[in-house]
């Protein structure tokens, strides 16, 4: 492969990166989604180049490191977020009191869903 070609794979790679640090920032997780799928492509094309073409791989170090910070974070506020929903939904099924002789006491709820009819 010409030196080029690994030029234009390294600035396509360089592209990729800043367009998903801009969806992580943004949280537009689909955009990330559809940015894995080109990358892996363009990782295993890289891949294939000899390895004293892979010089410029240097610089984009830094971008794929701060990316993965950033997307190991929003992974976090993501679970955070499911845990917590979680919690609230517990919440509105049971109660958690303390008894007088100072024992936990959990009071179960009812949900009931009604819909009311009105003419």
């Amino acid at each position: 492969m010409t030196h080029d070609a690994a030029q234009s794979l390294f600035d396509e790679l360089d592209d990729l990166l800043e367009q998903e640090r801009t969806a992580l920032l943004s949280g537009n997780l689909e955009k990330i989604s559809s940015l894995l799928v080109l990358k892996e492509a363009l990782v295993a094309k890289i891949g294939l180049l000899e390895q004293d073409a892979l010089a410029p791989l240097q610089t984009l170090q830094k971008k794929v490191a701060n990316n993965q910070i950033l997307l190991d974070g929003a992974l976090k506020g993501i679970r955070k977020a499911a845990t917590r929903l979680a919690e609230i939904r517990q919440i509105r099924r049971t109660l958690e009191t303390y008894g007088e002789d100072g024992q936990k006491l959990v009071i179960e709820g009812q949900v009931t869903h009604k819909v009311e009819k009105r003419a």
